[in-house]
């Protein structure tokens, strides 16, 4: 991104700080508050799309506007006066309101009057009377869960225990709901917000009776139900309200009577608009007052310079994503994404998966990866593939997202991968069996069997982190892999599985194909291309497939035979995103992904696995496990003294984590892993800056209990890390060698630092300094009898 974009894009994302106005007084649209990928124009336009210019200026795009919410029945939702408060002066009741102050020009006593009138007519409107929603009573601490953990803080400001508002960038305040509904009406509300408001601004979040009575509790909790208004008014109140509502031309957004009746008075025509006339004024006073900030002003007028020019395809995209601020939880290209304050609100039930089993998927190339039928299941019709995740995506509606499929078709494209020598026609081309040669068919049906190899526990062991064809996974309990068809793109399929983190950065599903070779050599004479065309075949055998090995009986005790074995999960040793090697000759160690650090060494048996439990079946070591060091391993310090930050420990206690983006916070992220030939893997994680890739094996001289460890470093300017290697009580037998009771520690080069910790009796720390370019340190580890 160049300086001037960046600038401009920071300038539209204060546009709540008007010159002369109050911050919450300005309309607010989420996304355009946030880091968007908008030109000012763009901006503009999104803007004027959400205060419905339109609806009273002709020659202007309607196409994506906003709808103004439905008025038939606003009575049996809103408070009476909420209502007359809210059309008197909208911003100062709902700061961020879209909608305008029609009134600012008349007396205070006139403008009360004019309120009250035309609430008495919205509120005469009442349809003949319904049965009610039957909610069941709300639970205003399961509330308080589900708006914290669901996905509303993508919007909405989280609160603090005592139930303040905590507002950050571009968050809709809910401070006003309390006084605005009647008692059960919000939860019908949020039941099916669509029917009230059909442009999906505020989408279906797919609630439960429940779930909607319970969060309705959490957001009006202690607020009174207020008296029932002693009598209706007066027929003439009534008809004076009906003819301010026309007068005011409020009919030009809402339709509360029949729509034919509406006569809407329209203003200047684009072509004859003078931008700074109207509502465009620093200070309207007759026409609406939309209290518009001054980047607002800049960014509306721009567009109205230039809004004659089409926008490609890739540009709506961008703004339709900022519009309906899908930014809030999906990246896309270089924008958008969950904010770092944000992070602690998404959960995972199955957190060993990673971040891929909380943070909702990237859209990058989204019309590439997803099958165009598929892409509609998810936007329109609730098709939902990750359970673990307890954010929802939410239901927008067809006029919200209308012609977005077809935007991402048009711009997100693969080129065509070749198909494999002397293969049977892929599964898409629907082929005649009968069709084939004996020679394809004789290859499909080893193509499948050399599937169900790769699949079950003898080949790649998908089915240890992946559900397969509606079984559970005997491990974490990722998505079924027999979706992949159905869902995928057979483009985006193959490069995928080839480099699954060029897709996914962070992803812990490792590399099988590293450089293009197999890891399993063995199976369909090694060929990768095949390989991976075999499982794509396999897949689309949808429920006829047959289930792999280990999926049914998995074992309970993991013995290494004549190559490694790497097993993921949930460990008392590792953390929630251990993984545990085992080597041939009982040399084992576990590392945490989640920061970065060999937590302990083992020699002997391998692991024992609780199946029934979390993530790929809680594996613990077998032999006694050696502690190392455990918190994050890499670290920018200030100085030598500068104290290690230690990883907050939750207990029965304290259950909340004071610092849930630990160590995220201090420059740690986990890349994903790779294995060579021999099965050994390498992880691969950054320092900030520095690209660093970790790989350990028995060493090949010396004790059989020993391990070398080589860490690999890649820099764009030389810097400076502190590696912690060791903690509780250490010894120095040399510059270069430590020890504790149960393990000597040398490593080849760096500066060693040993000092007492707070948390560890005494931490051992390699200063390292790292050139430019590639370097790398070895250090060895050896159990001691």
């Amino acid at each position: 991104m160049n300086l001037s974009k960046g600038l401009l894009i920071l300038g539209l994302a204060s546009m709540g700080t008007a010159s002369g106005q109050s911050p919450a007084s300005a309309p607010l649209v989420p996304g355009l508050d946030r880091h968007h990928p908008l030109t000012e124009r763009q901006a503009g336009e999104v803007l004027m799309s959400e205060l419905r210019c339109a609806s009273c200026h002709e020659g202007m795009n309607r196409s994506g506007m906003k709808a103004a919410p439905e008025l038939s029945r606003v009575g049996t939702r809103l408070r009476a006066d909420y209502i007359r408060r809210f059309i008197a002066d909208p911003a100062s009741m709902h700061p961020g309101t879209t909608m305008p102050s029609l009134l600012s020009a008349e007396s205070d006593e006139a403008r009360r009057a004019t309120s009250d009138s035309i609430a008495a007519y919205l509120l005469s409107l009442q349809e003949p009377s319904k049965p009610e929603v039957n909610f069941p009573p709300g639970d205003a601490a399961v509330g308080r869960e589900s708006f914290h953990g669901i996905g509303c803080v993508a919007c909405h400001s989280p609160r603090d225990p005592a139930g303040k508002e905590l507002p950050g960038p571009g968050d809709v305040s809910l401070a006003h709901v309390p006084g605005k509904y009647r008692a059960q009406a919000l939860a019908e509300f949020l039941l099916d917000p669509l029917k009230v408001r059909p442009s999906g601004r505020m989408p279906d979040m797919g609630l439960s009776k429940e779930e909607a009575a319970s969060l309705a509790s959490f957001l009006t909790i202690g607020q009174p139900e207020p008296p029932a208004e002693s009598k209706p008014a007066a027929p003439e109140q009534v008809a004076a309200g009906k003819a301010a509502f026309k007068k005011l031309n409020c009919v030009a957004c809402h339709q509360p009577e029949d729509p034919s009746q509406a006569a809407v008075q329209a203003g200047p025509a684009l072509a004859k608009l003078n931008p700074m006339l109207g509502c465009l004024s620093d200070h309207p006073k007759t026409a609406p007052d939309f209290h518009l900030s001054k980047p607002q002003l800049d960014s509306i007028r721009t567009a109205l310079k230039g809004q004659a020019d089409p926008s490609s395809a890739s540009d709506r995209i961008k703004m339709k994503l900022t519009q309906l601020n899908c930014i809030a939880c999906h990246v896309r290209d270089d924008f958008g994404g969950v904010l770092p304050e944000r992070d602690a609100f998404f959960h995972s039930s199955e957190a060993a998966l990673g971040n891929e089993a909380r943070i909702p998927p990237p859209l990058t190339l989204i019309g590439a990866k997803l099958r165009p039928e598929w892409l509609n299941r998810v936007l329109y019709d609730r098709e939902r593939i990750r359970p673990y995740m307890q954010t929802r995506m939410p239901q927008f509606g067809e006029s919200a997202l209308e012609g977005l499929p077809a935007l991402f078709a048009e711009v997100d494209h693969l080129g065509p991968v070749a198909a494999p020598k002397h293969v049977p026609p892929d599964p898409d081309e629907a082929s005649d069996p009968d069709e084939l040669s004996a020679q394809q068919r004789e290859l499909r049906n080893r193509m499948r069997s050399g599937a169900q190899q790769l699949l079950g526990d003898t080949g790649l062991n998908c089915i240890s982190c992946h559900n397969f064809n509606g079984t559970e996974s005997p491990g974490m309990k990722g998505l079924d892999l027999m979706t992949s068809f159905q869902r995928l793109q057979p483009e985006w399929f193959e490069r995928y599985m080839m480099n699954p983190s060029a897709y996914r950065p962070g992803i812990i599903m490792p590399n099988f194909w590293p450089d293009g070779k197999s890891v399993q050599p063995g199976i369909l004479d090694g060929n990768a291309d095949l390989q991976i065309r075999a499982l794509w075949d396999t897949f689309s055998l949808g429920r006829s497939a047959k289930d792999p090995s280990g999926l049914r009986s998995p074992e309970i005790k993991l013995v290494v035979k004549d190559k490694p074995i790497l097993r993921r999960g949930r460990s008392r040793v590792a953390g929630f995103r251990g993984i545990a090697v085992g080597f041939p000759g009982g040399m084992n160690y576990a590392f945490n992904a989640q920061n970065g650090a060999m937590s302990v060494l083992w020699k002997g048996e391998f692991v024992s696995v609780n199946w029934k439990s979390q993530g790929a079946g809680d594996f613990n070591p077998i032999g006694r496990p050696v502690s190392l060091a455990p918190d994050v391993a890499f670290l920018h310090l200030k100085d030598d003294k500068d104290p290690w930050p230690l990883m907050p420990v939750t207990s029965k206690e304290k259950p909340v984590n004071p610092d849930p983006l630990y160590p995220r916070e201090h420059g740690y992220a986990f890349v994903g892993y790779a294995f060579d030939e021999a099965a050994i893997p390498t992880f691969s994680y950054r320092c900030g800056d520095v690209a660093i890739e970790d790989k350990s094996a028995p060493a090949t001289t010396g004790s059989p209990n020993s391990l070398r460890r080589t860490l690999s470093f890649s820099a764009p300017k030389p810097d400076v890390l502190y590696f912690r290697a060791l903690t509780g009580k250490i010894e120095s037998e040399s510059p270069t060698v430590f020890k504790t009771p149960e393990v000597r520690l040398s490593v080849s080069q760096g500066q060693p630092i040993l000092r007492s910790s707070s948390g560890a009796g005494q931490e051992l720390l390699i200063k390292l300094s790292i050139p430019q370019g590639s370097s790398s340190v070895t250090v060895d580890y050896v159990l001691l009898p």
